[in-house]
């Protein structure tokens, strides 16, 4: 059971709520609660619908930007300002007061990130607004922070808080002096706040399937915590499907688990396996699909694969960059958690808990080998240094001091 959000949004029957699902004559892609597949709606017939923008800002503490509001906070919308061009939508770099929420000067008060829908993307009124109801409705410190929505003048604009270090996949992927690559320590902390965000939306209280997890929609704030962005607006057209994952060339294919390109069915174990390409970049720190290659390296999983399962082999995989920073046991429990995430058989996948519960023990171990291989480092140092302020003592007072010679 859960809400989908992607090339569509989809949501499921929920006991709980006793929201009821309705016929999509367009796709099916749900999932009840042993992971099979069950009929798909659009996300505005699955919530109520709010009345009014009021409505919205009461139940989930969204603000009701103006058009001219985010206008001054982006100065205009300047190119200057501008964060990235997704598929489907701008995104603009803003800053507002953080208590009144009026635009400020560039580089004071609070950084926000806002999203501006391109035409072709746009939802129905009623369906957008339950969309950003829903989404203002999760609240989790590794997903990134709605903040407010704005819609006037056919624009449809999200606004978010900014993170100011940018995508996980720029930090894995990009070379030069803004993105350096990130340390053992630091992979395995993203790694975990990104399973601890999707394993909040697995739950059994909000039951939402990511759908499309990939590097790119990890962000990382300004002490490197992960959150997970993109959780709808800027999906593919709803004419389009999710059908069009399966074909070839699209970069989100990388990240598709096979039965989910083969189906079209979204289940919480097809993010699972989402979850494990992710895993595999960060371990590797290579690409899905690299064409620049050699040939049997085009494909990362394909290549991986036989190395991950195997205790002495895992490290050959690894980062180069990453030399020296972690342990041989580490590596392997990191290697075959990828590896089991990326199971060919959905059942033999682990949930999103157990994958936050292995992270955090692997975290522990690390954390634990870090301040030991760190005391033993200053402890060397130490004796070093004492050595040193010994031997320069012997030299300027040596002992038994020379007998003088006896003239009488």
């Amino acid at each position: 059971m859960g809400i989908c959000f992607s090339a569509k949004s989809i949501s499921e029957n929920d006991d709980n709520t006793g929201v009821k699902n309705s016929k999509d004559d367009n796709d099916s892609s749900n999932i009840n609660d042993n992971g099979s597949a069950s009929s798909k709606i659009s996300l505005a017939s699955a919530l109520p619908a709010p009345r009014s923008e009021g409505e919205i800002s009461q139940s989930s503490n969204l603000k009701s930007f103006s058009l001219a509001e985010l206008k001054e906070a982006t100065r205009n919308f300047c190119p200057d300002s501008v964060l990235g061009v997704p598929a489907s939508s701008s995104v603009f770099k803003g800053w507002i007061d953080e208590h009144s929420f009026t635009a400020t000067k560039p580089g004071t008060g609070l950084g926000i990130a806002i999203k501006r829908l391109h035409r072709n993307s746009f939802r129905g009124r009623g369906d957008w607004f339950a969309e950003v109801n829903f989404l203002g409705q999760l609240v989790h410190s590794h997903l990134v922070k709605l903040i407010g929505y704005c819609l006037e003048d056919e624009q449809q604009l999200i606004v978010s808080e900014l993170m100011p270090r940018g995508s996980l996949d720029n930090h894995l992927f990009l070379r030069g002096s803004y993105f350096q690559p990130l340390s053992w320590a630091l992979r395995l902390k993203v790694a975990l706040g990104a399973a601890k965000g999707l394993a909040f939306l697995h739950s059994d209280e909000r039951k939402v399937i990511f759908r499309d997890l990939r590097t790119s929609i990890i962000l990382l704030d300004s002490d490197y915590n992960a959150k997970l962005s993109d959780l709808g607006f800027s999906k593919t057209p709803e004419k389009q499907g999710v059908r069009a994952m399966s074909l070839p060339g699209l970069l989100s294919t990388s990240y598709a688990a096979p039965e989910y390109i083969a189906t079209g069915q979204a289940t919480t174990s097809s993010d699972v396996y989402s979850f494990g390409v992710i895993l595999l970049e960060m371990l590797s720190g290579r690409r899905a699909i690299d064409k620049n290659r050699p040939f049997r390296e085009h494909n990362l999983i394909e290549w991986a694969r036989p190395y991950l399962a195997n205790e002495r082999k895992s490290v050959r995989i690894i980062d180069d960059r990453l030399e020296g920073q972690y342990s041989l046991d580490a590596a392997y429990k990191l290697s075959s958690l990828t590896l089991q995430c990326l199971s060919i058989d959905p059942k033999s996948r682990p949930s999103m808990n157990e994958v936050v519960i292995e992270l955090e023990q692997l975290q522990d171990s690390t954390s634990i080998n870090s301040n030991r291989t760190s005391t033993r480092n200053h402890m060397a140092r130490r004796h070093s240094a004492d050595d040193a302020n010994t031997l320069r003592s012997a030299r300027a007072h040596p002992w038994p001091p020379p007998i003088s010679p006896d003239y009488s």
